[in-house]
């Protein structure tokens, strides 16, 4: 995806400056996976998690992703909603969003921001929107509208964002997220993890062959 070299300013986006996360995940090529299928540690599911599908799902599907990554929209808008339909609205898989921030960083953890500060069931519909038109938003190189977007269906008001995002206990649990996906080893996005073992793919059918056996008798 081509983006525009400068992205014209907001005051929202100054509002949080991420200058100290220890690293930056790259996109991951549709097709080119940098792991092995071995157990990972990835943190445990908490309250802090957003998590679409039952809470007593039998099989846990982690995704690290960024509002900026072309391959991170690509899945939410292409692949989601087979992926919904086949697993999360059946009760078998409970999907978790964690949050690796890809270049540009700020206006991706701007946006990760934004989805944190939201009320706690309009979450997905703030990712929802930042995926969607994210290639409007790298086609046009004004955030602006993007993130009034996700601000309108986050069940807060603008203020209640913009505070939000001053927050040192918002910066903190973004970098928690980096953290622990740097340590779980996750270089590129949209990163899956089914039941704590990482995916070579983010694939539909990589998701399924790790998926399906794990629902055997169930």
């Amino acid at each position: 995806m081509t983006m525009k070299t400068l992205w014209r300013t907001l005051p929202l986006a100054a509002a949080l400056t991420l200058t100290a996360l220890p690293a930056l995940a790259a996109e991951a090529s549709p097709t080119a996976a940098t792991a092995t299928t071995t157990v990972a540690a990835v943190p445990a599911v908490t309250a802090a998690d957003r998590v679409l599908g039952r809470a007593d799902a039998p099989v846990t599907v982690i995704e690290y992703a960024s509002f900026t990554c072309s391959h991170c929209a690509d899945w939410t808008n292409e692949v989601l909603p087979t992926f919904k339909t086949r697993y999360i609205d059946t009760g078998k898989v409970r999907l978790v969003f964690r949050d690796m921030p890809t270049q540009p960083v700020q206006i991706a953890a701007t946006a990760a921001a934004i989805g944190r500060c939201a009320a706690p069931d309009r979450f997905f519909d703030v990712a929802h929107h930042f995926m969607a038109g994210q290639a409007a938003a790298f086609a046009s190189g004004n955030a602006r509208q993007w993130y009034m977007g996700a601000v309108a269906v986050s069940g807060r008001t603008q203020p209640q964002i913009e505070t939000c995002l001053s927050a040192p206990a918002t910066q903190k649990a973004l970098q928690d997220d980096v953290e622990a996906a740097v340590a779980a080893g996750v270089d590129g996005t949209p990163t899956f993890f089914v039941n704590g073992r990482r995916t070579l793919d983010h694939s539909l059918e990589t998701l399924s062959a790790a998926i399906d056996p794990l629902l055997k008798g169930r």
